[in-house]
C-alpha cells in the first residue's frame, strides 16, 4: 500500500470521526462544497510557489493538493480506486484524443 492509498483509508476512517477532534472530519461534516474550497485554496498555493520555484515550498502544497483532493472525492462518494482505475483506463492515449473523446458532438 502507498502513501495515497493510506492517505485515502486514514480519510474513509475519519469520515465518522468527531469533527472537534479531526481536521479530516471537521471538514466533511461541512459537505463537499467546504471540502472542494478548501481543495481550490490549496491548489492555487502550489501554483503561487510553481510560480516562485521554491521546490520545497511547492512539494509541501503539492501533499496539501493532494490531501484536500482526497478529502474533496471522499465528501462525493469517490474513491481513490475509481480516480485510478481512470487514469489505468486513459494509459496509453494520447491527451489530445482522449480530450477530443471528451467533447460533445
Amino acid at each position: 500500500m502507498n502513501a495515497l492509498d493510506r492517505l485515502a483509508a486514514t480519510i474513509a476512517a475519519r469520515r465518522d470521526a468527531d469533527p472537534a477532534s479531526s481536521w479530516t472530519a471537521k471538514l466533511l461534516a461541512k459537505g463537499p462544497e467546504k471540502a472542494a474550497e478548501k481543495f481550490g485554496e490549496e491548489a492555487v498555493e502550489a501554483i503561487i510557489e510553481a510560480v516562485r520555484g521554491d521546490r520545497a515550498a511547492l512539494t509541501r502544497e503539492a501533499a496539501d493538493v493532494l490531501y484536500h483532493l482526497l478529502v474533496m472525492l471522499a465528501a462525493r462518494d469517490v474513491t481513490l480506486a475509481e480516480v485510478l482505475a481512470e487514469l489505468d483506463r486513459r494509459e496509453g492515449t494520447s491527451g489530445l484524443a482522449e480530450k477530443a473523446a471528451r467533447r460533445d458532438p
